[in-house]
């Protein structure tokens, strides 16, 4: 029978629903139970692209001996971390405490009243590769709770104190001063830590790092030195020719578990794309490599194909796992490719792609399995088997064609089609973007129907915003990321489109995030509002992880809408939140990357610019100009507009075409110069600008 997982929307709780483990989800009917049966609570999060939660499921949670165990001697519950990141923020704490180290599934023993005093990942069923079996776990803490209790319980709440000093730390008063040197000197610190070899920063497993390449472009544009250009080229370049990048249907996987980009951890994350789509954008402005704009073309096609609800959100991830097996979807056989190419084109694409018959993907009960990379250049492909580029690419092109519809009937990874709001504000963001770089009105146009879709199905009555949706359903109470990533892609929105809807609608956002998330005492902005269901901690999401910190990304709109509206309550605010962060930037540069690229933009100088032209049409010429540059340090606003917005007042009054020529206005700090008039002027005037 199922449990009373079956009710929930979550794609990942219902995997669970059929377990014989009496699963409850978070709420208060379990910890109500737990206090009436005087028993601990049995905490498992996880979320439905996890390997590794496929896993322990399968061995553990569908075992009847230890179900049982669970069933009759806990209070079990299961959270999808994706709904709930405030739970899986506290009590990740608590295990990286515990443990020293964190992952996913994170398993966590609590008291009735929620106070962690226990916990881990994975457990295997019985204790296997030098860790303990997950019977032996639930013996050694039911014995703990029957026998010292009162220990235990004095355990949990010392640990509850110390979490609620690390949820609350990194922001307060700093004596840093901050500069542009803040900026530049996080160079130096990724450099240290930049492979040579391979690009990107550390050692296997390999993560993106896009926030701190972005960074990085912006360093090179300050100091005008090539190594922090270069350090992003490189990266970029190595992981688009590795397995980490999809090089059939587009679009990367999460991670890289060895240090060469070539072997990844398959599951396919909305945020990623969009970061590393972010990331390309200003790197194909920085530098105009054709490679660059492919790969942000394929990345968005797949996101529109494969990750795009009919009503036009965008979904949160593909599963690493299709039968039951890691990677099994993506990887081919020589022998796979021969039937499907034939013998000559086969050759061709073997030779390039790296797919051979020894396999580079090493499965130990599946040999000889490839994953399909570029380990070298195609000309120099091209030139072992004596073709020309343009040849070896059409020929290519074709086949890789060929092999993704032959793909495609391959049974396939999950997907988790729940809509969450802080993720789609990264991708509107990446759309928006990338429309204007590359002069691609689709990806506009699917921005522009993903915020109509967030901001009409996951609102309450009174305009606040809600998190998760799916399946028609809309619940939990937004997070401060929700509304930082919202509003910042409706403020990219208006850039691209000049519809002032959105520019008043990120500034309503902005209003609830100051009025309900901003630590008033210390700076800063906590993970929930204060009105927010009471947990043991309320934290601040201060550094970056996979996704950008809600503090970053909450500073970055800040500073944005400060400089195009003038407005003191934003202009305050952002400054207040960066210089609370002081020590941080000088302390730990490279962990808050997103805040670093709010403190560059506010640092500036940046230029406040208003196009103002007599139509759309040559409004729209002058911004192809502005958006193939590479502009960091710039705010857009232009006429004409559609709508108005009392925030964007100030910097257009008087702000019109001159003598039916388009015009540029320049400003700083909304002292503005005699306009640029006419097409050609202006594209002589933002070329020196560079």
């Amino acid at each position: 029978m199922a449990n009373r997982l079956a009710k929930e929307t979550s794609p990942y709780l219902l995997q669970h629903q059929n377990n014989p483990v009496d699963w409850y989800p978070w709420g208060a009917e379990a910890f109500a139970a737990a206090k009436k049966l005087e028993r601990p609570v049995f905490l498992s999060v996880g979320y439905s692209a996890c390997h590794w939660c496929h896993v322990m499921e399968h061995e553990s949670f569908e075992n009847a001996e230890i179900a049982k165990k669970l069933n009759d001697n806990f209070i079990s519950v299961k959270v999808d971390r994706e709904e709930r990141p405030d739970i899986d923020q506290i009590y990740m704490n608590a295990v990286q405490s515990l443990t020293g180290r964190g992952g996913w599934p994170m398993s966590v023993f609590l008291t009735p009243e929620k106070q962690p005093f226990y916990g881990g990942t994975y457990w295997p069923p019985k204790a296997a590769r030098g860790m303990p079996g997950f019977d032996a776990v639930l013996d050694a803490v039911l014995d703990a709770w029957k026998n010292r209790r009162e220990a235990l319980f004095d355990q949990a709440k010392q640990l509850t104190d110390h979490l609620k000093v690390v949820g609350s730390a990194g922001t307060g008063p700093s004596d840093t001063k901050l500069s542009v040197a803040t900026v530049t000197a996080v160079e130096a610190a990724l450099a240290r830590n930049f492979d040579l070899r391979e690009g990107g920063f550390g050692a296997a497993p390999k993560f993106p790092h896009p926030m701190d390449m972005r960074v990085l472009l912006r360093v090179a544009q300050r100091s005008g030195k090539a190594a922090a250009r270069e350090m992003v080229t490189f990266t970029l370049d190595k992981m688009i020719g590795g397995g980490i990048y999809d090089q059939l249907a587009g679009g990367f996987h999460r991670y890289s578990t060895d240090a060469r980009w070539l072997v990844p951890h398959f599951e396919k994350m909305l945020y990623d794309n969009a970061l590393l789509t972010g990331a390309l954008v200003e790197a194909y402005q920085a530098t105009g490599r054709e490679e660059y704009a492919r790969t942000i073309r394929e990345t968005l096609d797949f996101i529109l194909g494969d990750m795009t609800d009919a009503d036009g959100g965008f979904f949160s991830t593909l599963d690493a796992d299709s039968e039951g097996e890691e990677g099994k979807y993506y990887v081919w056989t020589v022998k796979e490719i021969d039937a499907v190419l034939g013998a000559e084109d086969a050759k061709l694409f073997n030779t390039a792609y790296d797919i051979t018959t020894a396999g580079n993907f090493e499965v130990e009960e599946h040999p000889g399995r490839s994953i399909p990379n570029l380990p070298r250049k195609l000309a120099d492909v091209a030139r072992s088997l004596d073709l020309e580029i343009a040849d070896l690419q059409s020929r290519l092109a074709a086949a890789r064609t060929k092999l993704l519809a032959v793909r495609k009937k391959r049974i396939p990874p999950g997907l988790d089609d729940k809509v969450l709001v802080s993720w789609n504000g990264l991708m509107i963001d990446a759309m928006a973007a990338a429309s204007g770089a590359l002069d691609e009105p689709r990806y506009l146009a699917a921005a522009q129907k993903a915020a109509d879709f967030i901001l009409t199905k996951l609102r309450k009555p009174d305009g606040r915003l809600l998190h998760a949706y799916r399946h028609g359903q809309a619940k939990f109470d937004g997070y401060l990321d929700d509304y930082a990533c919202l509003a910042n892609a409706l403020v990219s929105l208006y850039e691209a489109d000049f519809d002032a809807r959105w520019i008043n609608e990120a500034g309503a956002l902005c209003d609830v995030m100051l009025d309900r998330f901003a630590d008033k005492t210390s700076g800063g902005f906590f993970y929930t509002a204060d009105d927010h269901e009471e947990l043991i901690a309320r934290n601040k999401d201060v550094y970056d992880n996979a996704t950008p910190s809600g503090t970053g990304m909450a500073l970055a709109v800040l500073v944005r809408l400060g400089k195009l509206t003038g407005i003191e309550k934003y202009v305050a605010a952002a400054e207040r939140g960066l210089k609370s962060l002081g020590d941080l930037f000088e302390r730990a540069p490279t962990a808050v990357g997103q805040s670093m690229l709010a403190l560059d933009l506010w640092l500036g100088p940046t230029q406040e610019l208003v196009v103002a032209a007599p139509d759309a049409a040559s409004r729209d010429e002058v911004l192809r100009i502005l958006r193939r540059q590479f502009r960091p340090h710039q705010v857009v606003a232009a006429v004409p507009n559609t709508g108005k917005s009392e925030l964007l007042a100030g910097l257009l009054a008087g702000k019109q075409p001159v003598a039916g020529k388009p015009a540029l206005y320049i400003c700083e700090n909304f002292t503005c110069q005699a306009p640029i008039v006419g097409l050609e002027a202006i594209t002589k005037e933002l070329t020196k600008l560079l």
